[in-house]
């Protein structure tokens, strides 16, 4: 017995399930949006204790990037992403999560075998592929302005 294309369609309709677009969106906002609001805390006060807008701004990189690292080692992290979902890839906390979740999965493997090797297995593309196209436009760049 054959089916048609139509009664192919409906039961594999059936057989997916639904998406939760508005839950999920919901939870990417207000996880995204926290993110964000304890970031641009973190720049007022270094900015309130006196530092210039170039070294408060790295100081908050530097902040968020190490707490996104310790929530990543103790688990934390990882069920705010269950509720977040999309939300906790704001960029840099993300990327410390990318770096630090590997490390801490393989830990057991030893500093060299274990954490060393498998700290930059997502990460490390990314920073490869970063250099290297900063390069390319560089170049790119300088030959336009001899023009």
């Amino acid at each position: 017995m054959s089916l048609s294309s139509d009664e192919f369609k409906k039961m594999g309709e059936k057989a997916v399930p639904k998406t939760k677009s508005l839950r999920n969106m919901t939870g990417a906002f207000l996880i995204g949006g926290t993110i964000c609001t304890i970031g641009q805390a973190v720049l007022n006060f270094y900015l309130g204790i006196g530092l210039s807008t170039p070294m408060a701004s790295t100081a908050c990189s530097i902040t968020l990037v190490g707490l996104s690292a310790v929530l990543t080692g103790f688990g934390v992290y990882d069920n705010i992403a269950k509720f977040g979902g999309g939300g906790t890839l704001v960029p840099i906390t993300g990327f410390a999560n990318a770096v630090v979740a590997p490390a801490m999965e393989f830990k057991s493997e030893g500093f060299v075998l274990g954490l060393g090797v498998k700290i930059f297995t997502i990460a490390g593309p990314v920073i490869v592929y970063g250099v290297l196209a900063s390069v390319v436009y560089g170049a790119v760049y300088w030959v336009l302005s001899l023009l």
